[in-house]
């Protein structure tokens, strides 16, 4: 897609709150990505890191781009990563990672062990699949698939993983949507999933104290955001549609006391009254 090219390095929108311009804190497990999967000298690393950065932030200026969570590598700070690594490797299990960006998790799993030929990644937008390839420079040898897809569409290529996949992640995505369109965001993700005790959904997003619709960034329709409460409710909606049942597992953190624990003070200018880091884990139990 033309829009998905970047024509310079020079990001535009610097204006916007969530947009910081340097990089100083890499945590050792990204760096270690960088200096050991994708054999970058450590002195280029955080260099080679802007420059990708900001012509993806050209492509869209998402605030996961703009603030540097893709270097969070965020499937592997939840409680469960274990036991996804344990069955990737053992039992063969498939893992599509929606809404991937530069498919940076998909990484991670690959250079902790997992089988890169069972890793499916899919973004909307094809430039930032393009980047993860120069990004983690794994081009022609990364044997994962990546999709430029819409998941609302069901008739588009990820049709071929239907009642195929084990493990969903979903990070910084269903918070994307209002509350009827993350309802078939998950509609969708059931039918991707195998139809048995055990598929997984998990991810993390910014979630609320007081749940409701947000306007969103775009000024185009509105974003729902999650307590734990209406996060069980909304599955509970979509397990009443689709004959299934979940259990859902949901936890709040304060933003401010993360970025305070991994060094950074600046306020996120982004975030409403009542914001917080919401991880989610929903396991189908039939």
């Amino acid at each position: 897609m033309a829009n998905d090219t970047p024509t310079s390095n020079e990001p535009d929108n610097k204006h916007l709150s969530w947009f910081t311009p340097t990089l100083d804190h890499l945590s050792q497990p990204a760096r270690d990505i960088f200096e050991h999967y994708s054999l970058i000298p450590p002195s280029r690393i955080i260099p080679h890191i802007i420059d990708v950065r900001n012509r993806a932030w050209q492509i869209h200026p998402h605030p996961c781009i703009g603030q540097f969570r893709f270097l969070d590598l965020s499937i592997s700070l939840s409680p469960l990563y274990p036991s996804i690594l344990t069955r990737l490797k053992a039992e063969d299990a498939v893992l599509l990672d929606v809404g991937c960006c530069f498919g940076q998790d998909i990484r991670k799993l690959v250079a902790d062990g997992a089988p890169a030929r069972n890793l499916y990644g899919c973004d909307l937008r094809s430039g930032f699949l393009d980047l993860g390839y120069e990004l983690f420079r794994d081009r022609g040898r990364l044997e994962s698939r990546f999709m430029t897809a819409d998941v609302f569409d069901e008739r588009g290529e990820l049709r071929e993983l239907d009642g195929r996949v084990d493990i969903v992640h979903a990070a910084s995505f269903l918070h994307l949507f209002g509350w009827d369109d993350q309802v078939q965001v998950a509609r969708r993700l059931v039918k991707l999933l195998r139809p048995r005790k055990g598929s997984l959904v998990l991810g993390r997003q910014v979630g609320n104290i007081k749940p409701g619709e947000f306007a969103s960034r775009s000024g185009k329709g509105t974003m729902f955001r999650h307590n734990g409460e209406s996060f069980k409710r909304m599955w509970d909606v979509v397990a009443g549609e689709t004959g299934s049942r979940w259990d859902v597992v949901v936890t709040l953190e304060e933003l401010r006391n993360r970025e305070a624990r991994e060094g950074e003070s600046r306020e996120r200018g982004w975030n409403d009254e009542g914001a917080r880091w919401m991880r989610f884990e929903v396991e189908r139990t039939n």
